[in-house]
């Protein structure tokens, strides 16, 4: 029950973060058009490196490490100040190196200076000490009121074009006071210590191990919008970086599982039940197959109207890249799984770094041919190639220690119903002007279309949620 009250909690948000960026991306879009789109784009994505190496794997470490000591309250006071100094500490050096690299850049200042809050408030996330005692619901709330806050001052602050740098600063400061806000609820879970007892850095090396394979994940994630901005135009990364945000909103929710199952893994994995790891990684393969199939066939379905529709004629690039990277929600979906309730909980780490280190392989290899070809879409294309890579090395590793064929029993009827759903979409899609009511029918027809097919093929994972359902009301 624990699990489902976390996922739903997860879920929530998830929602809440497709809904958010509705109202604020066309705004933001019209308002500060694809150039100025494109400068917090470009600038964005390379604080985030600063971000990334100056977190040194703490979130996964942190998450890890706090769900297999959670027991003891003593133990995990110390470990949880010992790793939260130590990411301060990286931190800071990483900020800075960052203002070394704004006075040599020479572009986009100011801009930069707004990101740079973006790193400070990385100093004070400690959502990984709930997400450790599974407890989703602080960092839940916090978001949600953090995100409320900041929709109200873009529509209040932000006017016009010029407007990029309150719009980043906006952004940077409610990530700083979320952050911040969370340090009212760690009583709960932690006791003040000796500090002169603490060794901060034997966190290090470990640290290390996890933050090698993020290295290699935020090139294929962040790589592809910093080339594009150096390589073809900042309006071309803002193009990429749309389409991106509207993937990686609705993969959101399918990734939430995995998110919630990670410390439930952990824990499970250091009480050495095995048979318990195996039942959790059916279950959850089954239900992201469920919900990922008609999510990757219904955004290809609505993609030609949809970016349009949301961001004005300005941006109808963004179209052809919101059908191509359609195409990662599977694979993303599979990898979460294979990944976080997987090779991380069960300290797998050298093949979660390979697996990810082949991607960012993959992505540096197809990166400057395809974005020199073809551009943006180019860039997308490359993006599609390394998330499967990285997914099929990863089953390939889980088929080392399991028979993974009890995973996707069902996985053709999931695949069947969303191409019959994506079929009657797109059809509609093309013959009808797309109205925010037309866009609702499409989006509960299609769900209705798949859930009824799904229901005569008799799949596993309907009739289950059928059965709770039932047993419930």
């Amino acid at each position: 029950m624990k699990i489902l009250k976390n996922y739903l909690y997860n879920v929530l948000y998830q929602l809440f973060v497709i809904i958010v960026p509705l109202i604020t991306m066309p705004y933001i879009a019209k308002i500060l058009g694809p150039n100025g789109v494109g400068i917090n784009t470009f600038t964005n994505s390379n604080t985030q490196y600063f971000i990334l190496f100056g977190s040194m794997g703490v979130s996964i470490y942190g998450n890890r490490q706090i769900a297999y000591l959670r027991n003891d309250t003593k133990t995990v006071s110390k470990v949880f100040w010992e790793i939260y100094l130590m990411r301060f500490i990286t931190i800071l050096i990483s900020l800075f190196f960052f203002y070394i690299f704004v006075l040599i850049t020479g572009r986009y200042k100011y801009a930069y200076i707004m990101q740079s809050i973006q790193i400070l408030a990385a100093a004070f996330d400690i959502s990984w000490l709930f997400m450790g005692f599974e407890n989703f619901r602080v960092t839940v709330l916090r978001n949600i009121i953090v995100k409320l806050i900041s929709i109200v001052l873009i529509f209040v602050l932000v006017k016009n074009h010029t407007d990029v740098i309150m719009y980043i600063f906006i952004i940077s400061i409610s990530q700083l006071l979320g952050n911040l806000s969370m340090f009212t609820y760690i009583k709960e879970y932690i006791k003040l210590v000796d500090f002169r007892s603490l060794n901060i850095w034997r966190h290090l090396k470990p640290s290390i191990e996890l933050f090698i394979p993020q290295i290699a994940l935020q090139i294929y994630l962040v790589l592809n919008k910093s080339m594009l901005g150096f390589m073809v135009s900042v309006k071309a990364a803002g193009f990429y970086e749309y389409s991106d945000k509207i993937v990686r909103m609705i993969l959101a929710i399918v990734t939430s599982l995995s998110a919630v199952m990670m410390p439930r893994m952990a824990n499970t994995f250091a009480n050495g039940d095995k048979v318990k790891v195996k039942e959790y990684l059916i279950k959850s393969f089954h239900f992201v197959n469920f919900i990922a199939f008609p999510m990757m066939f219904g955004l290809a379905a609505l993609s030609l109207k949809l970016a349009p529709f949301l961001f004005t004629e300005k941006f109808n690039p963004v179209s052809i890249l919101l059908i191509i990277e359609s195409l990662i929600v599977i694979p993303i979906a599979w990898a979460s799984i294979s990944s976080q309730q997987f090779l991380v909980p069960l300290n797998l780490n050298k093949e979660y770094t390979i697996s990810v280190a082949l991607g960012a392989l993959v992505s540096v290899l197809l990166n400057v041919p395809l974005i020199f070809l073809w551009g943006e879409v180019g860039a997308m294309i490359s993006t599609v190639i390394c998330e499967w890579t990285v997914t099929i090395y990863q089953m390939s590793i889980l088929k080392r220690y399991m028979d993974i064929f009890d995973f996707f029993i069902d996985t053709w009827k999931y695949l069947f119903s969303g191409i019959v759903m994506f079929i009657i979409v797109f059809y509609f899609n093309c013959i009808f002007k797309l109205t925010i009511i037309s866009l609702i029918l499409e989006v509960v027809g299609g769900i209705c279309i798949y859930l009824v097919l799904l229901y005569f093929l008799h799949s596993k994972m309907l009739m289950e949620l059928i059965y709770i359902i039932k047993n419930k009301f």
